[in-house]
Order: structure tokens, then sequence, then C-alpha cells
């Protein structure tokens, strides 16, 4: 699970095992193409990826999903080295990939390179960009709940503070669900929401809870895929821009940014990121959260992180790749 990049919690749940199927394929143990509806992950879809990166080939993120930007990719190779261009990886395509084993390394410096043109794109300020707001859980599922405080209430009440601010300047705002909590999704259905609707940028908002009441403090999360060795450099910068907001307005400790694996920042095809604002659990940031006050001051936070986001960016700056930490 840690390795993986999904919660650390000794338990096999549906993500947990979703991701243990993933890791017993490697690539040629099958036939690999885009399925509309039912996309194939697993490792040997990531190497595939993480193949054609190599190779200079646009295939968006590298994040062991076959998508519609993959069998692109794989459609492009398949014509460069004259087998039949069918978007499938069998055995002749196999045999074409195995022949150039040798020129392949490394693939990270070109997704630099790509994000950086999205980056041109993205900054030029908020007008008209499309956020995606993602209160977690819902009234059918709370999240977690601490007395009289629950995950989903502060999520849609954050929601619904972020989402004014920003539509005041002009942002598109969507929400996964009501403020109230009805429409909720699972994760890759909210994902699929996101990729629907074309959105600049995502971001999900959720509170922590921990057995122990010294646990306090925000963290914010992207993504990030440490058997992948590749992350989303945007989804870090407007990561690190969250925590420096947030602490900036706020007495809560900074838990800094972090990068995970799940399914909201992986299957998402734009910036994402997960902010988890304090410990119900905790006295200190229970308190703060009941707040109204308080939750203000993070909505004022997160909302001007997305303009700062947004904003164009000198031509100095440089994206570097994301932290992707080793596995402890």
């Amino acid at each position: 699970q840690q390795l993986r990049g999904i919660t650390v919690d000794g338990i096999v749940g549906p993500q947990t095992f979703r991701r243990l199927e993933e890791a017993r394929w490697s690539l040629g143990d099958r036939v690999l193409s885009y399925s509309p509806g039912h996309l194939v992950a697993g490792d040997d879809v990531l190497t595939l990826q993480r193949r054609l990166s190599s190779l200079g080939f646009h295939l968006g993120r590298v994040d062991g999903v076959f998508g519609v930007l993959t069998d692109g990719a794989l459609r492009e190779f398949q014509r460069s080295v004259g087998v039949e261009a069918d978007g499938t990886f069998g055995p002749e395509t196999f045999r074409a990939m195995t022949r150039l084993a040798r020129t392949m390394a490394g693939g990270g410096v070109a997704s630099i390179l790509r994000e950086m043109q999205v980056l041109d794109t993205l900054c030029s300020g908020v007008a008209d960009k499309v956020v995606v707001l993602d209160p977690g859980h819902g009234s059918a599922d709370p999240g977690v709940v601490e007395g009289a405080l629950s995950e989903n209430v502060i999520a849609g009440d954050l929601a619904t503070r972020i989402e004014g601010r920003l539509a005041a300047i002009g942002v598109q705002v969507l929400l996964t669900r009501s403020p109230e909590g009805e429409g909720a999704r699972d994760e890759s259905e909210r994902a699929a929401f996101c990729n629907q609707n074309g959105a600049d940028l995502v971001v999900s908002l959720h509170v922590d809870a921990s057995p122990s009441p010294h646990a306090t403090g925000c963290a914010t999360y992207y993504f990030g895929d440490t058997v992948a060795g590749q992350g989303s450099a945007l989804g870090a910068r407007m990561a690190e821009m969250v925590q420096t907001e947030i602490t900036a307005r706020t007495d809560l400790t900074d838990l800094r940014y972090h990068a995970k694996s799940w399914d909201l920042l992986r299957m998402t095809k734009m910036p994402a990121v997960r902010v988890e604002c304090g410990y119900i659990s905790s006295p200190h940031d229970a308190s703060r959260l009941a707040d109204p006050a308080f939750r203000d001051a993070v909505a004022e936070g997160i909302a001007a992180a997305v303009v700062r986001f947004f904003a164009p960016v000198p031509a100095e700056v440089v994206l570097e790749a994301p932290p992707v930490p080793s596995p402890a």
C-alpha cells in the first residue's frame, strides 16, 4: 500500500484489491487495447506507457491506465515501426518494442516539457477556467465523524464558500455533489465527471481523523506514483500553493504536500489535489473547524491558491519533477 501510494491500513479493501490485481501483470502477459467504458489497468500498461514516453510519444499521464491518449500514442508508435496501426499491443508490436528496448531510458524530461506547455496554456488568468470542487463523501457516507462534526458536512460547507469566491471572479465552478450531500459518487465516477466536463483543475476537500488526539494539521496531496517514478508537476505546484495559503491564514500545523495515487488523483487528466483541512479527532483542529469564521479562512486560502495557480507565470519559472518519495 505504501509503495503504491494508497491509504496504508493493512486492509484489502476495494482499491487495494484492484492494485493487487494490477500488480500481477507484466508487459507481454496479455493483449492490450483501448476499451471505452472498461479501461484496462495494470503494471503492464504502466511499462508500456513508460516505454512510449521514453521514445517521445505523447500519452499524457503515465498512470497505468490504458486510455484514449495511450491508444493514440501506441498507434503512432506502430506506424513508426511499420506494423499495423490498430491500437492493439499484441505479439507483433511487443517484438517491435523489444527490439528498441536498449534505446529507451527515462522519459521524465519529456513529461516535464509537456507539462510546461500545459502550464503556459493554463496560466492566463482565472477568467473562464473550469474548476471542479469535490466535497468528500456525501449524505449516505458521512466520512469521519467526531461528536457533532462530520466530514461530509464540513467539506460541503467549504465547497460552498470556495464556489462563491471563485464564481465572483469569473471561474466556472462545478461540484461533484451537492453541498447537502446528494449525488455522491465513488472516486472513479468523480474522476470521470471531471474528465467529461473538461476541467482545468480539481480540488477535493476532506478532513482527517486519527486514533491519536495528538495528530493535527493540514496536508495536501497530488498524483505521484513511486512504481512509475513519475507524478504530476502541475499537481505538486498547486498542492504547494494550497499549503502556503492555508497555513498563512490559519494556525493549522503545516503537514506539507505529498504524492499519492488515489483514484481521483490518478484518473483525472488535469491537475488535481486533495486537501485534508485538519483532524477532527484533534481537540484543537475540531474546535477550529466548528467555527464558521475559521472555515471561511480555509476557503479563502484555497481560493487564493486557485487564483495564484492560474496567474501568468514569469518566463524564468521552470517546472521541476515533483517529489515522489521512495517507500520507507
